[in-house]
């Protein structure tokens, strides 16, 4: 059974293994170029949460096992991932005719970043040789120097070693240095927002600019701070129009619990993108999820939600798309084909913010144990109990 197998299997048993062994069931069990351990090892990883990647750096970094430094490079480039760049993985090792890079991360801008991962800060670093990687990925066509630059990953917080080599070479430019838990943690921020516009702006930190005038770090901090900040109002505007909202009061969170009860169903591996958005890695479906607790007026039982346009993009033209609908908790779910929703966006109420945000009300009526979608006066209610994820 391989690695993939058994985290599908049994996913609570693999979460007890320490990396040096999961790495072990897969394949031959040793991390080499072109080798199956290194293919399901690579699939694996595109699979498990986010938290999980969190642990297997942290285990790089701080156990000392066979192929860390091989096994830290794998994830870290799970990582460029999952903050939304397209990736190629590079070679474990130099080899006669090959380029000698860690990874290689495209953003949809189509800057290029010639990613280098390293546990320590120990040791000096050839900038010579990390420029010359870039030169020659350019001279075969994989980027274009004018639009790509390099991006040291240190396994080690303290790195002013490192810091201090960089700024006195000749390619002071043209690198950029990070440690993996400040990567990290701007991946788990990416996983808290949902406008496509932040996340970019996120990504494009890693790239080389100068920073005299501050405004673009400010508007950034303030952009991400801004969506976080709307999305309560969101929850806390629906709330008040159905007379539950309490002073304070947080909007409810347990969109994985939805999402993976349609993953089960569907058999589809799904993992988590950003705050709503989920995919199927190296697939087609998709998912967004939104939430809602159970609100009671006038002795009527409800669910509000929000549905914005860049998710609804972001569903668009998959064969295998939904929108997953958590009605007061985990246990009752409806999960809706999106090209049934897009059916209905005409018919339901909208709001549209004086910053130009914009974005449709799903409203659910519970009736007994039925589900109705209420819809604007004259288009009556459509039934959604035959969506409930069973």
């Amino acid at each position: 059974m391989s690695l993939l197998q058994l985290w599908e299997a049994s996913p609570e048993q693999i979460r007890g293994k320490r990396l040096h062994q999961l790495i072990a069931f897969a394949g031959e069990g040793k991390l080499r170029d072109g080798s199956d351990t290194s293919q399901e090892f690579r699939a694996f990883l595109a699979r498990v949460p986010s938290a999980m990647l969190i642990s297997f750096v942290d285990e790089c970094l701080n156990a000392s096992f066979p192929d860390s430094g091989f096994s830290l490079q794998d994830v870290i480039n799970e990582v460029g991932r999952r903050l939304g760049f397209v990736v190629t993985n590079g070679s474990y090792q130099g080899r006669q005719g090959n380029v000698g890079f860690d990874g290689l991360w495209m953003l949809p801008t189509a800057h290029s970043l010639v990613v280098e991962v390293k546990t320590t800060d120990a040791y000096r670093i050839d900038t010579d040789r990390l420029a010359g990687y870039r030169k020659e990925l350019a001279e075969v066509g994989r980027l274009t120097e004018a639009a790509s630059s390099v991006l040291l990953v240190v396994g080690r917080q303290d790195t002013g070693d490192l810091e201090a080599q960089i700024r006195g070479s000749r390619h002071a430019w043209d690198i950029r240095l990070i440690s993996a838990d400040a990567l990290l943690r701007l991946m788990s921020l990416k996983e808290t927002l949902d406008d496509p516009q932040t996340i970019t702006r996120i990504c494009e930190i890693l790239i080389p600019k100068e920073y005299t005038r501050l405004d673009e770090i400010v508007n950034l901090a303030f952009s991400a701070a801004e969506e976080i900040q709307h999305d309560e109002l969101e929850a806390v505007a629906t709330d008040s129009d159905q007379g539950s909202v309490e002073p304070g009061e947080r909007p409810v969170a347990f969109h994985d619990a939805c999402v993976a009860r349609l993953a089960k169903r569907e058999g589809l591996p799904l993992v988590r993108q950003s705050r709503s958005k989920y995919i199927q890695p190296d697939g087609e479906a998709r998912v967004v999820c939104a939430v809602s607790k159970q609100h009671r007026h006038q002795g009527r039982t409800s669910y509000w939600f929000a549905f914005h346009p860049h998710q609804d993009e972001f569903l668009g033209g998959r064969e295998k798309a939904y929108l997953v609908l958590g009605c007061g908790n985990p246990d009752r779910v409806l999960a809706i084909p999106h090209a049934r929703v897009r059916e209905w966006l005409d018919d339901l109420w909208t709001t549209e913010r004086d910053d130009g945000r914009r974005y449709w009300h799903i409203r659910l009526q519970q009736d007994g144990d039925k589900l109705w979608l209420d819809r604007r006066k004259g288009k009556g209610r459509l039934a959604m109990s035959e969506f409930l994820v069973r």
